[in-house]
């Protein structure tokens, strides 16, 4: 009953009503004059405007409140002061582009190298010495020069490590690329393994993208390539995908993109449990700020030590590049937020862990800034 209406008189049929001057009228009559007026028989507009506007808030309010609570969850974790003596443990890497090995690279680039990493906490240096076909096969011409960069960084730094950086493109989420499910494939690249251990490298770094958390085949991998690099008495690292800062992300990310971005925290156990070192790629994350990219560093430090045992080497990845796209913000992402988030997850779960590290990504883009961040930081 709209406001106004005065119900029906005793005796009356229902049918008829009585307007405000007493006159007696039909309710047709009514609902035409309604009509006339512009009036509609159901809610009035303006009532359903209000609803919409309802709705709409509430549906921002369920997509942005998760994304402020982890925001502020992330802020919260850049904060506070990092224990004492969470520095470096001088088992840092660093990553070198193909020009050290192809031939492009002299005598005055080898002895700049030697000056940046003599007095650092660099242990190892992992050179691009692919990359593999995707029929896992390594060609020999891709690293001519591997013996010059070997020989020289062993007489001018003993106790440095060159390890072959090798890696492809999995054809995971599309046609094309290296197929680890097939048995072929994976023999194929314990032999190039094998292949770059006789030529001199004190291990092999893989680096194979982009690879689904629970990947069974790529830890029957792993088991084969230890065999050898032990044999070998070499090393076997890898780099590893970044992980599930809230559970289960990586599925809920591969079921709405197919680009399961993160690993399971269990999965990433499982893999580290088969390697010498893992390197986190703890970068490309899309922060927007430093503050939130270092609580980001820190986290993925705390959930890292948390999974990789004692017995193997734990890095951290640290952005020595400058690039602006989606995934990726430079003025975020920088060598001192990722540094402090490291050090801030160090202390908060395992300050005395001594096999760690952090690992420069990547020599041919760093800036003298990225060097200055990284022994103020962390050398010290």
């Amino acid at each position: 009953m709209r406001e106004g209406d005065t119900g029906m008189d005793a005796g009356r049929t229902g049918r008829e009503l009585t307007d405000e001057s007493g006159a007696e009228r039909s309710e047709p009559e009514l609902i035409a004059d309604s009509a006339d007026s512009g009036e509609s028989a159901g809610p009035p507009r303006r009532a359903r405007l209000r609803r919409a506007r309802w709705i709409a808030l509430g549906l921002l309010l369920t997509l942005l409140l998760p994304t402020l609570a982890a925001a502020v969850a992330l802020r919260m974790n850049y904060a506070g002061d990092p224990a004492p003596g969470t520095y470096t443990r001088n088992r840092d890497a660093l990553w070198l582009g193909h020009a050290w090995v192809d031939g492009r690279k002299r005598d005055t680039d080898l002895k700049a190298l030697l000056r940046r990493v003599h007095g650092s906490g660099i242990r190892d240096l992992y050179v691009h010495a692919g990359p593999l076909e995707h029929d896992g096969t390594l060609p020999r011409s891709a690293y001519p020069k591997a013996s010059w960069l070997i020989d020289s960084v062993h007489r001018e730094l003993p106790g440095v490590r060159i390890q072959a950086w090798l890696g492809d493109k999995l054809a995971s989420e599309g046609p094309v690329g290296l197929r680890l499910e097939r048995p072929a494939t994976r023999a194929a690249v314990v032999g190039a393994a094998g292949q770059i251990l006789a030529a001199g490298f004190d291990g092999t770094h893989f680096d194979l993208e982009p690879l689904h958390s629970g990947d069974r085949h790529y830890l029957a991998l792993l088991d084969s390539l230890h065999g050898v690099t032990r044999a070998h008495h070499a090393l076997l690292s890898v780099a590893a995908h970044q992980i599930d800062p809230l559970p289960a992300l990586h599925s809920v990310a591969g079921g709405l993109t197919g680009h399961p971005k993160w690993w399971s925290q269990t999965y990433f156990g499982q893999v580290a449990r088969r390697v010498d070192q893992i390197a986190v790629m703890s970068y490309d994350t899309a922060m927007p700020l430093q503050s939130l990219y270092g609580g980001y560093v820190a986290q993925q430090t705390s959930l890292a030590l948390e999974a990789t045992p004692p017995s193997t080497d734990l890095l951290i990845g640290l952005p020595f590049y400058h690039e602006d796209d989606i995934g990726h913000h430079a003025s975020a992402e920088t060598v001192t937020a990722a540094v402090r988030g490291t050090r801030l997850g160090l202390s908060r779960t395992d300050a005395d862990r001594t096999r760690f590290g952090v690992a420069l990504y990547v020599d041919f883009a760093a800036t003298d800034a990225d060097w200055a961040a990284y022994r103020e930081g962390w050398v010290r």
